[in-house]
C-alpha cells in the first residue's frame, strides 16, 4: 500500500511539474489600449484570444487612461515601467484624424526612461485600430508604428491572411499592417465577424512570433528616477488586498480635497457605514482591536486616494505624512505601536514612495468615538 501511494505520489508530482514548467515556457503579452465607448476593447478581447489559441503565449488586456464607462471600469490600468517585463505588447486604439488617439500618445510620452534605457528594443509589437469612417486608418497604424519604431520594437505586420473570411458585400477594416474596424458604419455590428476573424489570426501569428523570440530578447522592468517596478493595481491584486468603498462624507466637506500636487485626507474607521472598534484604548477596546481599525482607516485612506487620481495609484509619487490620532486614555504611552500598522500597510503598497514623515498623539475623545483618525497628504502627478 505505501508503494503504491509513493507512485502515486510520484506521477502527480510529474504531472503538476510539467504542468508548471509548461506555464513558464509560455511567452507574455500585454494587449494594451485606449478605448472611448468599447470598440477598441472588443477587438482587444479577439486579438488575445488568438494570442492564447495555439498555447504559446499567455494575454493580459490593460488601458492606458481611466474611464467613466461602466464596460471599462473593470480593466486594470498599465503601468509604463511594467512594458519590459513582457515578452511582447499588442497596441489597439482609436483613429484620431489619421494618428492615434491623445490618451495613447500621452502614455508614450511617458516612456522616455524606458527609451533611454533601450528597455523595448528586440520586444515585438503589433497594431490595431477602431476608426470611424475607415478614411485614416494606414496613416494612424503607419504613425503608431513610427513611435513603435523608435523604441527599436520588432514591428509584426499582418499580412495578407483570413481575406477569404470577409464578407465582401461590406466594407470591412482589412489592413496589411494590422486589423482596423469601421465602427461608424449602421446597421452592421462592429467589429464584423470578418473583422473579428482577422484580430483573432492576427494575435495567433502575434502569439507564435512573441513565443519565438522570447529568448533572446528577453527584458525586464527597469529601475530608474521616478521609475517603480511594479503596478499598484497589480500588487493589491497579488496581497489579496480589497479597497473598501469610500466613505460618504457625514458633513459639509469633501472626501479629499487637491492642491497643486497635494491631496489631503482625513479618515476613521468605518466600514460599510460603520466604525469598527470603537471606544477608548484599555477601556472600551484591546490594542489589537485598535491595530484592527487602525488598518481599516489606512484603506480607506488608499482608496478615497485612488477615487483623487481617477483610479491609478501609480500616479502617486509620495506618502509625505501620516498624522495618527488615537482615542486614549491619559497615561497610554504606545501610539506609536498602533500607527506603525498604518505606516507599514502604506509602505507595503507603495514600496519606496510610501515612506514618510510621522506624528502620532493621543486624543481624550475623536467623533463618534472612534478609537482612531489618521489624516494623510500625498504628492501625486
Amino acid at each position: 500500500m505505501k508503494k503504491i501511494l509513493l507512485t502515486f505520489t510520484f506521477f502527480i508530482t510529474i504531472i503538476l511539474t510539467g504542468k508548471t514548467m509548461a506555464q513558464q515556457k509560455q511567452a507574455t503579452v500585454l494587449v494594451l489600449i485606449h478605448s472611448d465607448k468599447g470598440g477598441t476593447y472588443e477587438m482587444a478581447k479577439e486579438v488575445a484570444k488568438g494570442v492564447e489559441s495555439e498555447g504559446y503565449a499567455i494575454a493580459t488586456i490593460k488601458r492606458v487612461k481611466s474611464t467613466d464607462n461602466d464596460r471599462l471600469k473593470d480593466i486594470p490600468i498599465a503601468n509604463v515601467a511594467e512594458l519590459p517585463s513582457y515578452d511582447g505588447i499588442a497596441f489597439g486604439s482609436p483613429v484620431y484624424f489619421g494618428n492615434i488617439s491623445t490618451a495613447m500618445s500621452e502614455f508614450f510620452a511617458q516612456t522616455t526612461t524606458l527609451w533611454s534605457a533601450h528597455a523595448l528594443e528586440g520586444m515585438p509589437a503589433m497594431v490595431f485600430m477602431s476608426s470611424g469612417s475607415g478614411a485614416g486608418k494606414e496613416l494612424a497604424m503607419q504613425s503608431f508604428m513610427n513611435t513603435l519604431a523608435v523604441h527599436g520594437m520588432v514591428l509584426v505586420t499582418n499580412g495578407i491572411r483570413g481575406i477569404e473570411h470577409l464578407d465582401q458585400r461590406i466594407p470591412q477594416g482589412n489592413t496589411v499592417l494590422g486589423t482596423s474596424s469601421l465602427a461608424s458604419l449602421k446597421n452592421v455590428s462592429r467589429p464584423s465577424v470578418g473583422e473579428r476573424f482577422l484580430l483573432n489570426e492576427q494575435g495567433k501569428y502575434f502569439g507564435k512570433v512573441t513565443m519565438a523570440l522570447r529568448g533572446p530578447f528577453r527584458t525586464r522592468a527597469i529601475k530608474g528616477p521616478g521609475v517603480e517596478t511594479k503596478d499598484i493595481a497589480q500588487l493589491l491584486k497579488e496581497k489579496q488586498i480589497s479597497l473598501p468603498e469610500v466613505p460618504a462624507p457625514a458633513g459639509n466637506y469633501q472626501p479629499f480635497v487637491r492642491s497643486g500636487n497635494l491631496v489631503f485626507i482625513n479618515q476613521y474607521a468605518l466600514k460599510e457605514g460603520k466604525l469598527i472598534n470603537p471606544g477608548k484604548i484599555g477601556v472600551d477596546v484591546t490594542e489589537e482591536q485598535v491595530k484592527e481599525a487602525t488598518r481599516i482607516t489606512m484603506l480607506n485612506i488608499v482608496a478615497v486616494l485612488n477615487e483623487a487620481v481617477g483610479g491609478d495609484l501609480n500616479k502617486v509619487k509620495k506618502c509625505v505624512q501620516l498624522v495618527g490620532i488615537f482615542n486614549a486614555p491619559e497615561q497610554f504611552k504606545d501610539h506609536a505601536k498602533l500607527m506603525n500598522v498604518a505606516s507599514d500597510l502604506t509602505v507595503e503598497i507603495f514600496g519606496d514612495k510610501g515612506k514618510h514623515a510621522r506624528s502620532t498623539l493621543g486624543a481624550s475623545s475623536i467623533p463618534g468615538n472612534s478609537s482612531v483618525e489618521i489624516q494623510a497628504i500625498f504628492e501625486v502627478e
